[in-house]
């Protein structure tokens, strides 16, 4: 990574091991790390960074204030629509930095005792001298890791969860921190989801942001619910609702009658006893790439699916007791190949000895993957 060393879990918690910091802090309260990762240089440069905001296939956002008055504009934003790097109090924040960038995706490593199924991306703010967003909640956990210049953070519970009335952003009407620290270069403040804080530059800044979503029981009910019911297999469920011999209705025809109702009760609570589609549904919406992200066409592996691989930078590998997933397509697989194809989910890399003891239809999920992007030969 550019001569970047990158700390291992314990150093990067201040000397808490995984395990501890899970239990301690995890969703529970924040945590400084002085020097959590000594030496840490910004994944790409400026110049670069403001490349990717121009991009139509990168999704950033762009704040300026002065006073009370907040600006927000959406990308994409070619550099000339960039203030000047004079002005004071304008931020440019980048979505999915490791998505486009190699030394931003290595970053992750560290932070992978959080399971993957969390991790959502890889932030990158840069900010102008008083640049920042105003005092806000984020309703997932993340990591704030100073990779340039200072920046100062406020930090406090939050008990009003009212927002500023028109304010462009989602500004907290009532913010009382009771913290706070300035970071510099190497530092880095963990946050739990809904706790309020307010980052403002001293001078020109990057902050790298390592995000993990935590999704609402309404978000996950909503998308496995889509998916169960695209994959539902009609001949499994072809009982017809029957109604022979009800009662006329009278003069109430617009009622719904509590027979269809206890029908439908009946065929969900039906659906629900084999826990598998939603295992399914689940694994499929966990591995879906962003709607912005897009894969180059690869080539086939000329060992015939025997040689080194790794997984593209921008695809999503994970697994169950049953089936694998990627780039959200559900796998079967015989048990043999299941075992070496999740190395290559946890590990993103397989060796080409590895790979040469897939079996036949392994080999062939290999190749069909290289074909489509979703691998890279090592």
């Amino acid at each position: 990574m550019r001569g970047m060393a990158s700390p291992t879990p314990p150093a990067l918690l201040g000397g808490l091991s995984p395990q501890q910091f899970m239990r301690r802090h995890w969703q529970r309260k924040p945590l400084l790390v002085r020097q959590a990762w000594p030496g840490v240089k910004p994944p790409l440069t400026r110049a670069a960074l403001f490349a990717l905001a121009g991009r139509d296939d990168v999704e950033s956002r762009l704040v300026t204030h002065v006073g009370e008055q907040w600006t927000l504009r959406r990308g994409p934003m070619p550099r000339r629509a960039l203030p000047p790097l004079a002005q004071p109090r304008w931020t440019l924040l980048v979505q999915g930095v490791d998505l486009h960038d190699e030394t931003a995706h290595a970053m992750l490593a560290p932070f992978r005792f959080v399971a993957d199924a969390r991790f959502d991306d890889l932030m990158v703010s840069y900010a102008t001298d008083g640049g920042g967003v105003g005092a806000h909640v984020d309703a997932y956990d993340v990591f704030l890791l100073q990779v340039h210049g200072r920046r100062r953070w406020r930090v406090g519970a939050v008990r009003d969860r009212r927002f500023v009335e028109g304010a462009p952003l989602k500004l907290l009407r009532r913010f009382e921190p009771t913290e706070e620290w300035l970071l510099e270069p190497g530092d880095m403040l963990y946050l739990p989801p809904m706790w309020g804080h307010d980052g403002i530059a001293v001078g020109e800044c990057m902050t790298a942001s390592i995000g993990f979503r935590a999704p609402t029981q309404a978000a996950v009910l909503r998308e496995l619910m889509e998916r169960v019911g695209e994959s539902l297999d009609e001949s499994a469920h072809d009982v017809w609702y029957r109604d022979a011999g009800a009662a006329a209705v009278g003069a109430t025809p617009a009622r719904i009658p509590s027979g269809l109702q206890q029908f439908a009760r009946t065929a969900c609570r039906q659906l629900l006893r084999d826990p598998r589609p939603l295992q399914h549904a689940l694994g499929q919406w966990l591995t879906e790439p962003k709607a912005e992200v897009w894969f180059e066409a690869g080539r086939p592996n000329p060992s015939r699916g025997c040689g080194a691989v790794r997984l593209d930078r921008r695809s999503r590998m994970m697994y169950d007791a049953q089936r694998l997933y990627l780039n959200g397509e559900c796998v079967a697989v015989a048990p043999a190949d299941a075992r070496i194809l999740r190395m290559l989910a946890d590990h993103h890399r397989l060796s080409a000895s590895d790979a040469r003891r897939l079996g036949r239809a392994g080999r062939a999920l290999i190749n069909q993957w290289l074909t489509h992007g979703w691998l890279r030969g090592d």
